[in-house]
């Protein structure tokens, strides 16, 4: 086997897990995420400051005081720190080695990024043989930019056991590994459902393990003594997380999420197995990140009695002050009273900036009795967009430790995913389901989802009886106007909702839809 270790699941994660991670047991690769969608934004930002930016340059403060640790162990580090300039990390990279006096090897993947005018940054989500293939030339550290997460840890297994294109089902098999790697913490017991039956109640979830074999199974676990917990639940929850249709297309290999199987091994082992893959589609995913416009919100504390009428002199006043146009008012209820959200979205960074925020704070004595704001005036911020198209499977570009460049070709076999059923249609029956169930919901670009998993067989088939994609707007109001994709996924006991659009909107407070899950679960206690 290959035992692939986890240090960071977006920019910005935990500082000290690359140390804890090298520190806390064996390992033969550490790898690291860091580029969610908003991360390009990020990076996009950056690059237009300084163009030899655009890379994690937290992972550099990382690499500090852990490359060398790294080095002496043998434990080789895959990462896509590089983000829109994988070229300038490894170069830095390179000097810190010499810097330092460290004895290793750094290869990096490119060709992911596209031209898009008016984009920050337009990348194509690339697969795993680059990777490979910088492995297998000696590198002891890989770069790159936007890959698929789940690449992290399918191209040092192919690396490992020399797979093939051919490999689908081992690749399906590492994919499922990758995705449960991806988000570090979430699948040892970080953003769980069930927190509370944690043994240390959450407080400080260790990091994930992969143990990878050759037919592409695993046993997911993590290092001995440190916090969290990972079972059958803790990798369910992560399994569902930011996914859609059973068939889960990759530039490598479509990975169908309905034949995984766990099963409890042992303490802090989960054993995943029966993963089937068939050819990727003929295309890649193309991530596009842009700005439109600019944001800004003001929050007001309202309370006593007319609160109604209390919001709605505010709302004027504000008006007033800076006219109707991009103004939206939401309000939300609080043992102390109520909170009224005023939120700007305007192309005019001045408006949208102190030109808003000031006048908000200039009615605090000249507006309701008790007006008080959460904060001080501010400066609005670039209003950011995430959109995806799809391009041609193309090449991309292994840059190799000794500087050799090798062309790593698309697959040959290809083949688009045949459209999954989206599960039985439910029975509606008057009665809800009486078991206990787990979420975990996330965002697919303007989509969100909100993956929802039962603790028996018997509640599963009570779930999936009862909550239709109707019952579920019923249950959350947002939902409500929005195209709902269900999709079962028995072996896991979990129903997978995709809800159409729901993050494009401009008002949402939830923009990343992380929140979604646990109001279901709210509201799946109280339903009646």
């Amino acid at each position: 086997m290959i035992r692939i270790g986890n240090a960071s699941g977006f920019y910005g994660d935990r500082s000290a897990a690359w140390r804890e991670m090298l520190d806390g047991g064996p390992l033969d690769v550490l790898t690291g995420d860091y580029l969610a969608e908003l991360t390009m934004l990020i990076l996009g930002r950056d690059r237009l400051k300084d163009p030899s930016l655009g890379y994690a340059r937290t992972f550099l403060r990382q690499m500090e005081e852990c490359l060398g640790l790294a080095a002496d162990r043998g434990v080789r580090i895959v990462t896509n720190a590089g983000g829109l300039n994988p070229a300038g990390l490894a170069a830095a990279l390179g000097s810190l080695t010499a810097r330092l006096g460290i004895r290793t090897t750094i290869g990096y993947v490119e060709g992911d990024a596209l031209d898009r005018p008016g984009a920050l940054a337009a990348n194509a989500y690339l697969g795993a043989f680059g990777i490979a293939s910088c492995l297998d030339a000696g590198a002891g550290v890989v770069v790159t930019g936007r890959i698929t997460d789940a690449s992290l840890v399918v191209g040092p297994a192919i690396a490992h056991f020399g797979w093939t294109r051919d490999d689908l089902d081992a690749l399906a098999g590492a994919t499922v590994a990758g995705h449960v790697l991806e988000c570090g913490a979430q699948a040892t017991g970080g953003n769980f459902s069930f927190f509370t039956e944690l043994p240390d109640g959450g407080r400080r979830p260790g990091f994930p393990i992969a143990e990878v074999h050759a037919d592409g199974s695993s046993v997911i676990t993590k290092h001995p003594g440190t916090g969290g917990a990972v079972t059958v639940e803790t990798v369910t929850a992560q399994l569902v997380y930011e996914i859609a249709a059973p068939a889960y297309p990759g530039p490598d290999v479509v990975t169908h999420l309905d034949t995984v199987r766990l099963a409890q091994e042992g303490p802090d082992r989960v054993r995943v197995t029966g993963t089937r893959g068939t050819p990727p589609p003929p295309t890649l995913k193309v991530g596009v990140a842009g700005v439109d416009g600019h944001r800004n919100a003001m929050t007001f504390v309202l309370a006593g009695s007319d609160l109604d009428a209390k919001a709605a002199l505010v709302r004027a006043q504000v008006e007033d002050a800076v006219g109707k146009e991009g103004l939206t008012f939401t309000r939300t209820s609080t043992e102390f009273g109520a909170l009224l959200h005023v939120a700007i979205h305007d192309a005019d960074a001045r408006r949208a900036g102190r030109a808003f925020s000031s006048a908000a704070v200039e009615l605090a004595l000249a507006s309701y009795p008790g007006c008080t704001l959460t904060t001080p005036p501010g400066d609005a911020t670039p209003h950011t967009v995430f959109t995806a198209e799809h391009i041609p499977q193309g090449p991309h570009w292994a840059i190799h430790p000794d500087g050799t460049r090798v062309e790593i070709p698309p697959p040959a076999r290809v083949e688009e995913p045949s459209a999954a059923p989206a599960g039985r249609s439910p029975v509606r029956t008057s009665e809800r389901p009486r078991g206990a169930y787990g979420t975990r919901s996330g965002d697919k670009g303007p989509d969100a989802n909100i993956g929802v998993w039962a603790r028996s067989a018997d509640d599963y088939a009570a779930l999936t009886g009862w909550l239709s994609g109707e019952r579920l707007a019923e249950l959350l109001p947002e939902v409500a106007g929005h195209p709902v994709e269900r999709y079962e996924l028995p072996n896991l006991w979990a129903v997978n909702f995709v809800i159409k659009g729901l993050l494009a909107r401009r008002d949402w407070l939830d923009p990343q839809g992380k929140a979604l899950g646990e109001r279901l679960r709210a509201r799946l206690a109280e339903a009646p």
